[in-house]
């Protein structure tokens, strides 16, 4: 039978809830802790109302003992949940750590705006508290009656003013929730937004110097950080204040209470003993309350943070690890593709349709603007807003698992983004490293002599994002992992943008070997050298296919319309041919 939608757990759920056998054995351990936790009550008893009345030396040796043994236990019992709770925590993030990066790296992509650094302080959060203070409280609290129904054995009124304390410390920590939450999240919200617009600035450090930009920058940043600074003392504010009560109204439950086992000392109706003992006994019952209390800022900020995480592994499901696909061959189909970008009316891509065979080299040419990045990333799968099919062997491309996808994938995208590692790290995409295909590669883009010259050769660290490299030098590099084990689809945007004459044709080159090797090529170019080895044109504008069609074909009518309309005009140069 199927389970109903509304009893249907989430990921994140249903992975707590595998653990829900650790966390019944440290209710266990709490419940034997809990239980022990009336020895100090007992111990006071027996000494008072029968050691020192008896003045048995013997009595008092036997009961000591027994209650030394007991609180070993109940010391075990406290090591042994917080032992459990740690394991616990370190499974649970063994379990979703490799999950949450997958799913904050497609939210980062999808354009989301969500920083994968925060999916994994979510992830930090939730940890921190399950296997914190702050979880005891919840094991702890169910104890609380229990005391007080010890209090009321001891008398009424001590009872009673145990619940009143009680009341009290539940409304405090009532007050907390509904006037800390907002403030807390906000204040949250509001640094997460000044770190990223400072992040986002600082990759352009450089630009910002050399235009002398920073002190607008400062404005900036100054403006938003006073803001989230503002949100972050108002949380704080409340909190401090409910902390500060919380404070007051446990002092004076411990003054009050002995103040009134005092009074029933005096009036006969308790023993001295007993007064001790439910002193303690009253703090004992309340700890787990003022423990909230204490530790509910961090419950908060760990719900919220289970929250973005729930809704973050919702949005992007786990694709199948089992779902394998024959390699394909290059075959690329679209049909009805549309690409768009949030807070954009017209979409960049409208409505394009073609079919590219296995094998082809494909120039797309247009100008700036017209959709020819966005339609290099749509083919590589990774445009976010993409509607129509894009086919690559005539299966949908975002049903392909993308770990086995990528090896049959080469992609060079307009800015070129290297990571810190060796040059052949690089080069084989940090995967485990082939000498032989890493050295094809590089003889492939004409890099092989240029890297041996390297103080270190294949093994030269590069720094971060290629920083001791020239521009031309990042660009053949990652143009040597684009082609890296032979890929089936190879899509080139700009790949000549920081290339000289030298560069260029051996990227020309490469692009012959990838032919002859029958791989399907996108080249997104402006210059007309990769007319030169291109089978097949395709040319955009405003985000329409404007000509698509072999190569000779579209250059040729290109020429007639352009004729044409000089015939009209009288005069005007005719178009480049190619090679």
């Amino acid at each position: 039978m199927k389970t109903p939608t509304f009893f249907q757990r989430s990921e994140l759920a249903a992975t707590l809830w595998s653990f829900r056998r650790e966390f019944a054995i440290v209710g266990l351990f709490s419940a034997v802790a809990n239980l022990l936790m009336l020895t100090p009550t007992i111990y006071m008893l027996q000494v008072y109302d029968r050691v020192l009345v008896s003045h048995s030396e013997l009595t008092l040796l036997a009961v000591s003992l027994i209650c030394l043994f007991l609180f070993a236990v109940m010391a075990m019992s406290e090591w042994t949940r917080s032992r459990l709770l740690v394991r616990t925590g370190v499974r649970l993030d063994e379990q979703l750590g490799t999950r949450v990066f997958n799913a904050s790296f497609e939210a980062y992509l999808d354009s989301s705006g969500l920083s994968p650094q925060r999916a994994f302080n979510d992830l930090l959060q939730v940890r921190q508290f399950l296997t914190g203070q702050g979880i005891f409280a919840f094991f702890d609290a169910p104890w609380t009656p229990i005391y007080i129904a010890v209090s009321f054995a001891l008398h009424p009124l001590l009872g009673i003013l145990a619940i009143v304390f009680a009341i009290v410390q539940v409304g405090l920590a009532w007050f907390g929730h509904r006037h800390t939450v907002a403030p807390s999240e906000e204040a949250v919200k509001a640094n997460l937004e000044v770190n990223l617009f400072l992040q986002g600035k600082l990759r352009n450090s450089e630009t910002l110097e050399a235009m002398g930009m920073v002190r607008n920058l400062q404005q900036r940043w100054r403006e938003r950080h006073v803001r989230a600074l503002a949100r972050q003392t108002q949380s704080q504010a409340v909190s401090n204040r409910v902390t500060a009560w919380s404070k007051f109204v446990r002092y004076s439950q411990q003054s009050l209470s002995l103040g009134a086992g005092a009074l029933l000392v005096i009036d006969g109706q308790l023993s001295p003993g007993a007064m001790i003992a439910a002193n303690v006994l009253m703090n004992r019952a309340l700890a787990p309350i003022d423990m909230m209390v204490s530790s509910w800022r961090s419950f908060i900020g760990a719900r919220a943070a289970f929250e973005r995480l729930e809704k973050l592994l919702g949005t992007f499901p786990e694709r199948d690890p089992a779902l394998t696909r024959v390699a394909p061959t290059g075959e690329i189909t679209l049909r009805g593709v549309e690409a768009t970008a949030p807070r954009r009316e017209a979409p960049i891509l409208k409505k394009i349709n073609f079919a590219i065979p296995a094998g082809t080299v494909v120039a797309v040419l247009g100008p700036s603007g017209s959709g020819k990045s966005t339609l290099a990333r749509t083919l590589v799968g990774i445009w976010p807003d993409v509607s129509g099919e894009v086919l690559l062997d005539g299966s949908p491309i975002e049903g392909w698992n993308r770990l086995e996808l990528g090896p049959h994938l080469g992609y060079l995208p307009q800015d070129v983004e290297l990571f810190d590692g060796t040059i052949a790290e690089n080069i084989a995409r940090f995967s485990e490293i082939d000498s032989e295909k890493v050295i094809t590669a590089a003889r492939i883009t004409g890099l092989h002599e240029s890297i041996l010259r390297f103080p270190k050769g294949y093994d030269t660290p590069i720094g971060e994002a290629g920083s001791v490299l020239s521009g031309g030098q990042r660009q053949r590099i990652a143009l040597a992992r684009a082609v890296y084990g032979d890929p089936a689809l190879v899509v080139l945007d700009e790949p000549n943008a920081n290339l000289d004459d030298a560069g260029e044709a051996a990227l020309m080159n490469a692009v012959a070997q990838l032919k002859a090797k029958g791989k399907t090529v996108f080249i997104v170019s402006h210059r007309p050298g990769a007319l030169a080895v291109a089978d097949w044109i395709l040319a955009l504008n405003n985000g329409e296919v404007v000509a698509n069609g072999p190569r000779d074909l579209v250059t040729q009518f290109a020429r007639r319309q352009h004729m044409a309309a000089q015939s009209d005009t009288g005069s005007g140069p005719l178009p480049p041919q190619p090679a």
